[in-house]
């Protein structure tokens, strides 16, 4: 039995211990005397000391390894929202999206109907190499049943994940060949890109897309660069819109692209630590043009940072609406069976000195992750005006406009959330997986039709349409997944169905960037405002000034 003890305790105190239980019999402690000196114990040595006596002493037996986890979330508890504790399957899925890779065979998939439908294969992936296609069936891997079974995705990943070099035999089955095809695969490196989409915005705004801040989110975004300055980019908009943060390095080694020599991108300050400054080392690349940095509620972390160290510099200004609010620097701190702590070690600043972190009351995690629903009744997301800051104190950008602490960077152009094309119908069809499977079968069906058709993604964008059958189907797939049909609220949403469902089949005909350019026009009410503001020169160095429109 594994035991987590933070002090070896001595043969003689636990005789000592044994000798006094025997003493003064079961259910009864020691009688104290007031002459008798009391030896302090240090904290930690207390919580070792509880965990030693529970184990050998416990009338039952003990589950040690539980016992102690319990613990150490208890006492992470006391501390703040994001000091937490991770066992080591949880660790894997945390550290694998920033570590920019894992090892397996390099699909990507859907469930659909019990069965996992292969949407993509990695370009130069195991699964390629073999000659696995997109939508291929994968039956069954080694000795394990993967469709046809109800199975989590966690459990899924676990089959087809594992160390580089490692073979795996799977069974598949292909639309038009009546046989299972078996195919042996070599697990090997598969990339996990952070940059989720770029393209040219129009002629001369690039837009690219980052979903997380991983170690490679810097040089995939240079490429991303690369490419569009061939393009003739000569503005961009950074789209950090659900973007949850990752790693400090990569946000200010992003930022520094933006800024020039010596400028601070963000630091951080702890009483035990001291304070960290991070700074730009040499001019950037990309420190001229206009800039427009999309946020939302959902931006968060080193998603801030970046924001932050742009309007504090008055290098680019940012569009949307307030961000999360999380100015906690967390540290890793592993163990050797795979489990970590995540322990808030600093708060970090940005350059104007503002500490972003949204308040919370120690060991009231609920209110705090009710924070969003509160905001959301408050009304901010809908009205500038309803966003309350703590202006007591006051910070100054680069050009001397105020910008406030205490609750997330505030957009210099607020956006309100639109909720006119959303319905509970739509809603429901999107919990039930009802869009999604659509797509994927529809593809499935007329995939060759399709890359006939529209053998360039821009022929797709140009021409392709959701015809009223097509949504018909939806509709009856729906009513047999339990979505009652709603012709009010079908009618409130079918644009959004519409245009959802082209940017789906797209992205599976072509790649992640077609999604986006169908669907940020028509949907994404931030990126318009972002498009409009960029191309505006007046209006934008007006507002980077501190004019209001």
């Amino acid at each position: 039995m594994k035991r987590f003890t933070l002090f070896i305790l001595s043969a003689a105190a636990m005789v000592g211990a044994v000798s006094q239980i025997s003493s003064y019999g079961q259910g009864s402690a020691a009688p104290a005397h007031d002459d008798e000196p009391v030896e302090k114990m240090p904290p930690y040595q207390k919580v070792g000391y509880a965990e030693r006596i529970i184990e050998t002493f416990y009338v039952d037996s003990v589950a040690s390894d539980e016992m102690v986890q319990k613990a150490i979330e208890a006492m992470l508890h006391t501390l703040d929202p994001h000091s937490t504790y991770s066992d080591p399957e949880e660790t894997k899925e945390l550290t694998s999206p920033l570590n920019g890779s894992f090892s397996g065979i390099g699909v990507q998939f859907q469930m659909i109907n019990d069965t996992l439908q292969v949407i993509q294969t990695t370009s130069g992936g195991p699964s390629e190499k073999v000659g696995i296609l997109p939508g291929d069936r994968i039956l069954q891997a080694g000795d394990s049943l993967i469709s046809g079974v109800k199975s989590p995705n966690a459990r899924i990943l676990r089959i087809l994940r594992g160390p580089k070099g490692t073979d795996v035999s799977l069974r598949i089955q292909r639309r038009g060949v009546h046989e299972p095809i078996v195919f042996n695969v070599t697990r090997d490196d598969i990339p996990i890109y952070s940059v989720d989409a770029s393209y040219m915005a129009d002629p001369t705004t690039g837009y690219i897309r980052i979903s997380r801040f991983a170690e490679s989110t810097p040089e995939e975004f240079d490429k991303a660069v690369k490419e569009l300055q061939k393009k003739g980019m000569k503005d961009l908009i950074l789209d950090l819109e659900d973007n949850g943060g990752g790693y400090l390095g990569a946000a200010h080694e992003l930022a520094s692209r933006f800024l020039q020599k010596g400028d601070t991108v963000v630091y951080t300050e702890s009483p035990k630590m001291g304070a960290n400054y991070y700074t730009v080392q040499r001019d950037g690349k990309l420190s001229d043009g206009r800039l427009v940095v999309l946020a939302n509620q959902y931006s968060a972390s080193a998603s801030e940072i970046t924001a932050g160290a742009m309007q504090d510099n008055d290098r680019g200004l940012v569009v949307g609406r307030r961000t999360f609010g999380k100015g906690l620097v967390q540290r890793p701190f592993p163990f050797p069976d795979g489990s970590m702590i995540r322990l808030t070690v600093s708060r970090y600043y940005t350059p104007s000195g503002r500490c972003i972190q949204k308040p919370y009351v120690k060991g009231d995690e609920e209110d705090y992750r009710l924070d969003m629903k509160h905001r959301y009744d408050a009304g901010e997301f809908s009205s500038e005006d309803s966003v309350h800051l703590d202006k007591s104190q006051i910070f100054h950008t680069r050009n001397g406009r105020p910008v406030y602490a205490g609750g997330g960077i505030m957009p210099d152009v607020f956006v309100p959330i639109d909720t006119t094309m959303y319905s509970d119908y739509y809603r429901d069809l999107v919990a039930k997986g009802v869009i999604n499977r659509f797509a994927a079968t529809y593809v499935d069906d007329h995939r060759a039709d399709l890359k006939k058709k529209y053998p360039r993604e821009d022929d797709y964008i140009r021409s392709f349409e959701i015809t009223p059958e097509m949504l018909r189907e939806v509709v009856q797939m729906g009513v047999a997944d339990s979505v009652k049909y709603n012709d009010k609220e079908f009618e409130t949403s079918r644009l959004m169905m519409q245009t959802i469902l082209k940017g789906l089949i797209g992205r599976d005909l072509f790649e992640q960037s077609t999604y986006f350019k169908i669907v940020n026009p028509v949907l994404n009410p931030v990126y318009v405002e972002g498009l409009k503001l960029i191309g505006d020169a007046a209006r934008y160095d007006a507002v980077l000034r501190g004019r209001k429109d």
